[in-house]
């Protein structure tokens, strides 16, 4: 393979991640005034435009994808790699003693810091928020770490104890889309009830989305 050729295709890998993580964030700033779903589970089959999900739950679900749809993978991450500056993704749950617990952290890449920024509602488990924002600092300890985050003129100190799962997007194609894959996959509902999205985020190598 010549080199043209090659930085052809690193470039349309990096964008369709980009694009895959663009979704999600915007769907992530929609918030409760999301009219479609999230749908987490494993692909059942990809047939045409059509993918069939077994979702979390059991149930079967049928998402339509839009013309040029793109996918990214999750590369798992850790702690450590939480650094002053970074742009996170994370879900949380309150603590009894107070404060927020992650419950997953996605560690976005510098092009989409920004997207949907803020802290909303999420559906990961009942009372979770998601918390798009800007890292301040994160003080480690032996139980895992401590972050602030900073998002439109607000500070948030959440939890991350070891073992949360911590990821970032890596490249991927359709052909990653195939059977037993765990996706996650932020979709629109039209009046019809059909559901559809344009970016996906897929399981690659052993690691799920945890989002």
């Amino acid at each position: 393979m010549d080199i043209s050729r090659l930085r052809k295709l690193l470039a349309s890998s990096l964008t369709g991640a980009v694009l895959a993580a663009g979704g999600l964030a915007t769907a992530t700033a929609a918030g409760a005034a999301d009219q479609g779903a999230r749908v987490r589970g494993h692909v059942v089959s990809l047939t045409g435009d059509q993918l069939q999900v077994k979702s979390r739950d059991g149930q079967p679900v049928t998402v339509k994808l839009t013309d040029g749809w793109k996918v990214s993978a999750v590369q798992k991450a850790s702690i450590s790699d939480i650094k002053p500056g970074d742009f996170v993704g994370i879900a949380s749950l309150p603590k009894s003693e107070g404060g927020d617990g992650a419950l997953e952290v996605l560690i976005f890449p510098p092009a989409l810091k920004g997207l949907g920024e803020g802290s909303y509602g999420w559906d990961l488990k009942p009372n979770s928020t998601m918390t798009n924002a800007t890292v301040g600092d994160a003080v480690k300890s032996v139980d895992g770490s401590v972050v602030t985050v900073n998002y439109h003129g607000q500070e948030k100190k959440i939890s991350i104890p070891n073992g949360t799962p911590v990821v970032t997007l890596a490249p991927a194609t359709p052909d990653d889309v195939k059977p037993e894959a765990a996706v996650f996959i932020s979709t629109q509902k039209d009046a019809n009830g059909t559901l559809s999205a344009g970016q996906l985020i897929v399981g690659k190598n052993g690691v799920v989305p945890p989002m």
